[in-house]
């Protein structure tokens, strides 16, 4: 762990501490704004489809600018759409509220690269661990994202709009944080193989599994986190309690980072990411168990586990699929992924939770869970046969 690592690592916690709030209290103002019911998550599905949105344009920054100033627009995208937000909520605009979360989408996009960046900040034995390791910069916004929500919640007259300035100011000390650290320069091109197209990239088994992995997990655990809310609020729970909730799930996500990788790297991706698979289904079968507070916490601590194992496994695989001239085609093609399953799934959630039930949310979930099991079989079986015609 490097000085610059360990700076990556918290901007990765600031960049969650964002993420939690924005999903915390989103899809409640949503609720209390939008015009019809089912609508209350459009704020949380804004701000997917603005990353997804902004995966393009990403890719060209980055390429162009450098990691750094790349990383440095994407917070300043954070702060000013934080503070439009909070403009949105204090003058009830539902609309605009929607428009400011697209707009936070290009932040969304910019700092979902920063798993990417940390295996550029370590020599190749040691990637599975960087990873691993900035990803567990996480729990910063899993202790402080909740508490920052409830604590700002009644800071002005107008629910959460405290919550919106605290996701400005948060940004701008993660634009301090970024302004000491150092990227390695790209490597030359002279005399390296030309850039292969995107197209073949993407056929490639291992890429096809690593970004259906790591779009599926993702989408399972963006279902099942933007609804509980609004659904422990349906069951007369405190929001409270739906914060204290969150706050486990995200410990869940990220405190396994500090050992993921080195399970990884001992068992390999794929068996680690079957065991988040498990996790998953054992999170479904907990949620459908009940409708009290434990249960609504345990379920999300195993789902936010096993995303953890599912999502790190991921990105480690996806690793293997590109050269360094590649990466930002390649990066940008696996966080459209990501976010566009992230679009689909806000979207679902504030419908399925607002007009069918938690229950059937639940009973939906299987299926993403299922194909995610059968990529995982496909590709061990690829690699299997592969291996065979080789000896």
């Amino acid at each position: 762990m490097n000085r610059s690592l360990w700076l990556l690592a918290a901007c990765q916690g600031l960049y969650l501490t964002n993420n939690v709030t924005f999903i915390a209290i989103n899809g409640l103002v949503g609720l209390a704004l939008a015009p019809l019911g089912w609508m209350a998550t459009l704020p949380v599905m804004g701000y997917v489809v603005g990353g997804a949105l902004s995966t393009g344009l990403v890719a060209r920054t980055q390429q162009r600018w450098g990691r750094q100033r790349s990383f440095q627009a994407g917070l300043l995208v954070a702060a000013l759409s934080a503070l439009l937000c909070a403009y949105a909520a204090v003058s009830r605009n539902f609309w605009l509220l929607c428009l400011a979360t697209v707009v936070a989408g290009y932040y969304n996009a910019n700092a979902g690269l920063y798993r990417f960046a940390a295996a550029e900040l370590v020599d190749a034995p040691a990637r599975e661990k960087a990873v691993s390791m900035v990803m567990a910069g996480g729990l910063l916004g899993a202790v402080v994202g909740p508490n920052l929500a409830a604590r700002t919640r009644d800071l002005f007259a107008v629910p959460f709009a405290g919550a919106y300035l605290a996701l400005a100011v948060v940004a701008l000390l993660s634009m301090v944080l970024m302004s000491f650290l150092r990227f390695p320069a790209p490597p030359a091109r002279a005399g390296q193989p030309a850039s292969r197209p995107l197209a073949e990239l993407m056929r490639q088994p291992t890429f096809i599994v690593a970004a259906a992995a790591g779009a599926l997990s993702f989408g399972v655990m963006n279902l099942l986190m933007a609804a509980t809310p609004i659904a422990m609020q349906q069951c007369g729970l405190p929001f409270s309690d739906a914060a204290l909730v969150l706050e486990w799930h995200v410990i869940g996500m990220f405190a396994p980072g500090f050992f993921t990788g080195s399970l990884i790297k001992r068992f390999g991706a794929l068996p680690i990411m079957g065991v988040g698979v498990l996790l998953n289904l054992v999170c479904i079968a907990v949620a459908l168990s009940g409708l009290d507070l434990h249960q609504f916490l345990v379920a999300l601590f195993v789902l936010g586990v096993g995303w953890n194992f599912l999502f790190t496994g991921s990105t480690t695989l996806s690793l293997s699929t590109y050269r360094p001239e590649e990466k930002d085609k390649a990066q940008a093609a696996l966080n459209f992924f990501v976010m566009f399953t992230l679009a689909l799934t806000s979207l679902a959630s504030g419908v399925l939770v607002t007009t069918q039930g938690w229950a059937l949310l639940n009973w939906g979930s299987v299926v993403p869970v299922a194909i995610t099991a059968l990529a995982l079989g496909w590709l061990a079986l690829h690699r299997r046969r592969t291996a065979a015609a080789a000896a």
